[in-house]
């Protein structure tokens, strides 16, 4: 027991002295895990998850439009991060976008740039522009780092310890705690909610990288409307019990950043539907 409290207490410790702060938000961020060991772990849960799950034809014109969409909005980011003099952070990014046939309203972005969406989430998006909001969403989550820093404070909760330059993803602790944050057993990725303040990031920021893409960022309004109405209000717990923030806030707050958004959607040269 004294053990296990001198690891928490040593990696509590460390919170302070693993801190460094994203040069895209401007907000520090706990890391334990480098963003090399993220894509490695990434990369091995990505490859699973697709030869377990119906991945749609390549030549499918849903797949095709993913396809679309997602080049555009990397391309984006790569812009953007190239104009923050911070293009080094992506240099080990190798894109990938796949659509899997799944009833579930979801799409993620894994480190590295590995990107799924549902078919169910088509019926909801309902439009290339409005599946360009979710996209620049999600791939936020994974360029801001936001699943490293969520699985830092995971390691440390669990007092998980770092020992030496042994490559983090041959320790089974370390990889528990990543599959915990990935989890592809049910077709769910990403239970381990994100925090309001990374959600807020992914949607500001998502929006940004689409009207750079030539997506216009107003789509956002109605698309999360319809998330809205999809959800029974009577069964969602107060924002204040949540992790997430409530899809009237998260609508109010769409609305104060839109102009900003509309900025790089003005400045765009290849303007989309």
């Amino acid at each position: 027991m004294q053990a296990k409290q001198f690891i928490v207490g040593f990696i509590i410790i460390g919170t302070f002295i693993s801190c460094t702060t994203n040069k895209i938000t401007g907000r520090k961020q706990l890391n334990l895990v480098p963003e090399s060991e993220m894509q490695t772990m990434a990369l091995s849960q990505y490859k699973s998850f697709l030869g377990t799950n119906k991945v749609v034809a390549a030549n499918n014109a849903n797949t095709l439009m993913v396809k679309r969409v997602g080049s555009k909005i990397a391309a984006a980011i790569q812009q953007y991060y190239a104009s923050q003099n911070n293009s080094n952070a992506l240099s080990n990014y190798k894109w990938e976008f796949n659509l899997v046939e799944s009833n579930e309203v979801n799409a993620w972005c894994m480190p590295g740039g590995k990107v799924v969406v549902y078919t169910g989430l088509l019926k909801v998006t309902q439009n290339e522009t409005a599946l360009a909001i979710v996209l620049g969403h999600e791939i936020t989550h994974a360029v801001a780092g936001h699943g490293a820093e969520r699985m830092s404070r995971l390691m440390a909760l669990q007092g998980i310890q770092i020992v030496g330059n042994v490559a983090l993803n041959q320790n089974p602790d370390v990889v528990n705690a990543f599959n915990q944050l990935y989890p592809i057993g049910s077709q769910t990725i990403g239970v381990l909610p994100n925090s309001r303040t990374q959600e807020y990031e992914a949607d500001k920021y998502g929006l940004i990288f689409a009207a750079m893409a030539g997506y216009n960022p107003q789509e956002a309004i109605p698309f999360w409307q319809r998330m809205a109405a999809l959800s029974n209000s009577s069964q969602k717990p107060p924002e204040f019990l949540s992790d997430h923030p409530s899809d009237e806030n998260r609508i109010i707050k769409l609305k104060e950043i839109m102009p900003e958004a509309m900025k790089y959607y003005g400045n765009s040269s290849s303007q989309s539907r």
